[in-house]
């Protein structure tokens, strides 16, 4: 349920709410505006009644949220979640852009990409470390030493990277290197990672399943949410259909659709939406006209040779001129790029 308290409720009476939340063993996640606060009481409350809550002093109104997604809800955040990573912000009027290999190959890959991509106009860095392959027998990632590159092409780049995390035991380690976690299609419904994920404050772009619903991404998506890690990006990267002309059919629809349901960023991935280099660009501008909150896309300096998803990957150069092609786009829906910054 969602508690509205009254415009200049004291700190006390906000207080006394969640102890009341916390006495019915549910779980407060407080929002406080300039001008009122709201408390969403999130957990098995069938049993509790409004009135409960209605009589406590400082209580303005109490809505039960109808959705099975609670935090992840419009109606528990009518606004858009608007967070800050690294200098730029996600989920306002700037697209960032997210740009790199599909896998860390080697320390001289991943600095030569990473400046490649940043003069073109990325705004953040992706490489796998911990690649989740279909063959067991294919290549399975630097690990470790593959952080320790990227770390490296951040310090010399300024870009923030993106990693994605397979396992709950790796999330130590990777919190000392990575700015954001990916959380992959393969890994959707991966209850534990997700809570674990949760406990963390590192911000997390969280891919849609292949077969998933949009509702059983959302509801996914509050794993993470409910245990208060709030910086929570949505990805759509494609679903599975009967199409077999792209490796995935892109859903542009879950873009509005999902902007409609959540307030949540939706960023967009059309490398692995299509799996051809061919159409990552005009899927790119597609998903930006339809109201996506950024993109991520892979680039290799040299797609033919690359260990993993060469196919999908655009060379530097295309990138560059698809980040112009996006410029142009967004500035048609009153949208802008983010600008090219230093790190701190």
């Amino acid at each position: 349920m969602m508690i509205i308290m009254h415009p200049g409720a004291s700190r006390e009476q906000i207080d006394a709410v969640i102890a009341e939340i916390e006495r019915h063993k549910l779980t407060s996640h407080p929002i406080f505006g300039v001008e009122q606060t709201i408390i969403g009481a999130v957990g098995d409350g069938h049993y509790v009644l409004k009135e409960e809550f209605e009589a406590l002093p400082g209580v303005l109104e109490v809505q039960r949220i109808s959705k099975p997604y609670k935090l992840a809800s419009r109606q528990f955040h009518e606004q858009d979640s608007v967070f800050q990573l690294d200098g730029f912000t996600v989920g306002g009027t700037e697209i960032p852009i997210i740009a790199g290999p599909c896998s860390v190959e080697s320390r001289e890959q991943i600095l030569e990409i990473a400046q490649a991509v940043k003069e073109a106009g990325a705004n953040a860095l992706r490489g796998g470390v911990f690649k989740p392959r279909t063959s067991p027998y294919a290549f399975q990632g630097l690990g470790e030493e593959g952080l320790e590159y990227m770390a490296e092409a951040r310090e010399k780049t300024g870009l923030p990277i993106v990693v994605e995390v397979m396992a709950v035991s790796q999330i130590s380690m990777m919190e000392k290197y990575v700015d954001v976690f990916q959380l992959g299609a393969r890994n959707m419904q991966n209850f534990n990672l997700l809570r674990a994920i949760g406990e963390t404050r590192t911000p997390v772009l969280f891919k849609r399943g292949m077969s998933a619903t949009i509702e059983e991404m959302l509801m996914a998506s509050e794993y993470i949410l409910s245990g208060g890690n709030t910086r929570v990006m949505l990805c759509e990267r494609g679903i599975r259909t009967f199409e077999t002309a792209t490796r995935n059919t892109t859903d542009i629809n879950a873009i509005p659709v999902l902007k409609k349901l959540t307030h949540l960023p939706v960023i967009l991935d059309p490398s692995h939406s299509t799996g051809d280099s061919a159409f990552v660009s005009a899927v790119a501008k597609a998903g930006v006209a339809a109201g996506a909150d950024g993109v991520i896309v892979e680039v290799h300096q040299d797609p033919p040779h690359a260990i993993s998803d060469g196919k999908q990957s655009l060379t530097p150069e295309a990138f560059a001129k698809m980040v112009k092609q996006i410029k142009a786009v967004a500035e048609a829906v009153d949208r802008r790029l983010v600008a090219q910054h230093e790190r701190a």
